[in-house]
């Protein structure tokens, strides 16, 4: 197969690379800087061809993704994604445009290319990188929330609307991973995993052609109950003490 994936050098991006090429897919990557992705890697897999673009730029993802699959593109991973890092009490609008860029234009951006070389064939398979806090407003992280909210609906709707022309879709919403975007958090991450762990999690749902994956399963069922509850108790819960955090 040949399988693209944004935001491929660290992270949860990084460790589905190296499943896939493990299994002899042909693999390219792309991330706004290179430098970071490890040279043992990338000398390691002749299979793999990286790629630096920012995803919020359409045309320059056009060319690393016409490059890599020009006419046969089988998987892409709209992954590439930005946290809010530190929360602060107050929004931070410069980092809120830079969060909807990346991770809202970023998924339309590779959706949209993709789907060029896809409908022809009809065939393919979309897949983005959300999160539980898609489903609720989270203190201190609008942007972030958003974002992702948005990311869950585009693929819900996006399943139903391509579906007939043979293309799925899939929203991946994982709970706290250990990555270097985690890693910025300046509060407790419940069920915390690794990214090796979550890729092998996420490759297996999307080999499944799960329309939606939240994991984990603890983390499901916290998300769950909090998604379903009377927003006025939402908002009490999360205005307890417990769920404060520091003034940046």
């Amino acid at each position: 197969m040949n399988i693209f994936i944004t935001g491929g050098t660290t992270g949860i991006g990084l460790a589905l690379a190296k499943l896939y090429l493990e299994e002899g897919h042909r693999v390219g990557i792309c991330a706004r800087n290179l430098s970071r992705f490890p040279s043992e890697i990338r000398n390691k897999y002749k299979l793999l061809e990286c790629y630096e673009v920012d995803v919020a730029k359409r045309e320059d993802l056009f060319r690393a993704i016409n490059e890599f699959a020009p006419k046969e593109l089988d998987l892409i991973y709209a992954n590439a994604g930005r946290s809010v890092g530190a929360k602060s009490k107050t929004p931070q609008f410069s980092v809120a445009n830079e969060v909807i860029d990346i991770n809202v234009k970023g998924v339309l951006n590779t959706f949209d290319v993709a789907l060029e070389i896809m409908l022809p064939r009809k065939k393919g398979h979309l897949v983005a990188t959300a999160s539980v806090a898609g489903f609720m407003g989270l203190p201190g992280a609008g942007a972030y929330s958003a974002s992702k909210a948005a990311v869950l609906k585009l693929c819900e709707s996006y399943s139903l609307d391509l579906r007939r022309h043979g293309i799925y879709v899939s929203a991946i919403a994982p709970g706290f991973v250990d990555t270097p975007l985690t890693k910025q958090n300046n509060h407790k991450m419940p069920f915390l995993m690794s990214a090796e762990k979550a890729a092998v999690l996420i490759k297996r749902a999307v080999e499944k052609k799960k329309v939606l994956y939240i994991f984990p399963f603890r983390m499901k069922i916290v998300v769950t109950l909090l998604d379903k509850m009377p927003r006025s108790l939402y908002r009490m819960i999360m205005n307890l003490k417990m769920f404060n955090y520091s003034e940046e």
